[in-house]
């Protein structure tokens, strides 16, 4: 399955490559604020889905383009293209991500960056790795020296002023905070140490099963804002190291009383 999933992500990269200097051509639909959607979206996640669906044709899939259709006992969970708004932008953080469950819980995690052709893989209990090379988070142990990921609520604002208000106490001690737009990468950057933590508000199962896995495997922790189990039902996640993330836990947490 992990071979399946690492052939669709790289078809599906070979598309959105081909078509990356032709975006100011592309038909652009709006599916809510702030959030977007091209032909090149769905024809990668088309390919993907064929790709699935060839080798294994009873199982389910969990699409954000085309949504869901019943199968049995494995699920797979597909974003075709995460930072479609960059892409549009030209700016060069975006990329695929597959995940397939079994039962509800993730056997196998795949995100493909296209453009530095950079592939990041897991299965469960069998670690992670990029480009075939095992990877782990970084060992930061505080976050004085931390370099964290966010996403800003881009399509919820009632959450803003809390949401910056945690901003403003991690920017404090941390050595700096980027927001690159593509939260599947995200997570893949904390699973490979180069980001030693990263959280963020309102994201949806395409955006989370592959990275949080690759997280996982990697020897980093992942759980909602509150250090409860539920993020996969509010979208909203911290994840990092074992120690930057106990201290993010513990900054953030004052915030959501």
């Amino acid at each position: 399955m992990l071979n399946i999933a690492v052939r669709a992500a790289r078809t599906a990269g070979s598309v959105i490559i081909r078509q990356a200097d032709r975006v100011d051509g592309l038909k652009i639909d709006t599916k809510g604020i702030n959030d977007f959607v091209t032909a090149v979206d769905r024809q990668a996640e088309t390919i993907i889905i064929d790709t699935i669906t060839k080798a294994y044709p009873h199982h389910a899939i969990l699409a954000e383009e085309s949504g869901r259709r019943d199968g049995e006992e494995y699920l797979w969970i597909i974003d075709p293209l995460d930072g479609t708004t960059n892409y549009l932008h030209g700016f060069p953080q975006y990329c695929v991500s597959i995940a397939v469950t079994r039962h509800g819980r993730t056997e196998h995690g795949v995100v493909f960056d296209p453009l530095r052709q950079e592939l990041f893989t897991a299965s469960r209990g069998s670690g992670a790795a990029l480009n075939e090379r095992r990877i782990r988070v970084s060992n930061r142990s505080n976050l004085k020296s931390a370099l964290l990921g966010t996403g800003f609520p881009f399509s919820n604002m009632s959450r803003m002023e809390t949401y910056l208000n945690i901003f403003r106490d991690l920017s404090i001690p941390a050595a700096g905070i980027r927001r690159a737009g593509a939260a599947a990468l995200d997570l893949a950057y904390v699973a490979a140490g180069r980001l030693d933590g990263f959280w963020e508000f309102g994201l949806k199962d395409w955006d989370l099963a592959a990275g949080a896995l690759l997280i996982r495997e990697s020897g980093g922790l992942i759980s909602a804002p509150d250090g409860s189990s539920d993020w996969q039902e509010s979208g909203d996640v911290v994840a990092g190291t074992p120690r930057v993330f106990t201290a993010m836990l513990k900054t953030i947490k004052p915030h959501l009383e």
